[in-house]
């Protein structure tokens, strides 16, 4: 990621209008490899290329660089992310920032922790706070909370590892890729924080997933109100 880094950087488009780099793909194609030669009863879930995914107990979803759209425009917020789950819940979680040399790992009932270091979300609430918004909820979101200073990374990882270190409050995912949520899950719950789907339900990381809200917990409630419109 950091060899291929840089403001020329060659991308392509994809039928859903977003670009992929040769570091994706690359990238993707090394997790493979590795799961294949230590992990030879896995399967891997990757969002440029998946093996052997289909009815496993062990699946490692990958997403080899979540937020190409800064990464291919020379803008250093975006992420390696990487879980492993079981039986559709995840158990093992690692994001790194390698712009900023950090790792952030958890594993089920073990503790989140960032280069080593245990990490914990904070406590505040919907008032002098920051979260990150998704498009199809920002005019709410600005006009009930306007004193929360809301923002897009284009990079629904490196948002909720802000949440789970306890620089942000919240992180809004409207989508349906697990593998940009899975490893979220593990390191921002193991944090003390909150990963749902968009109605406040538990879900499955192997397969296509009903978006995620990413919180410090203590909003969580609120914001679940508001996606429904309450």
């Amino acid at each position: 990621m950091r060899a291929n880094f840089g403001l020329a950087m060659k991308k392509k488009w994809k039928k859903d209008s977003t670009p992929v780099t040769i570091t994706d793909i690359k990238i993707n194609k090394l997790v493979i490899t590795g799961v294949r030669k230590y992990f030879t009863e896995h399967g891997v879930l990757g969002e440029e290329e998946s093996y052997n995914a289909i009815g496993k107990e062990y699946l490692w979803v990958c997403d080899p660089v979540d937020g190409t759209v800064p990464f291919s425009h020379g803008i250093p917020t975006f992420v390696f992310s990487l879980a492993l789950v079981r039986n559709g819940q995840p158990i093992l979680g690692v994001i790194c920032d390698c712009i900023m040399n950090r790792m952030y790992v958890a594993e089920k009932g073990k503790g989140s922790f960032m280069n080593g270091k245990r990490i914990r979300v904070n406590k505040s609430g919907l008032k002098n706070s920051v979260a990150f918004w998704d498009v199809k909820t920002v005019g709410r979101l600005w006009k009930k909370y306007p004193k929360v200073f809301w923002f897009n990374l284009y990079s629904i990882c490196y948002e909720g590892i802000m949440v789970a270190n306890g620089y942000a409050i919240a992180a809004f995912y409207d989508y349906h890729n697990a593998h940009d949520i899975a490893a979220l899950k593990v390191i921002v719950e193991e944090a003390g924080g909150k990963v749902t789907d968009m109605n406040g339900k538990d879900q499955r990381y192997d397969r296509a997933i009903n978006g995620a809200l990413i919180t410090n917990g203590r909003v969580h409630g609120e914001l679940l109100r508001m996606i429904k419109g309450s």
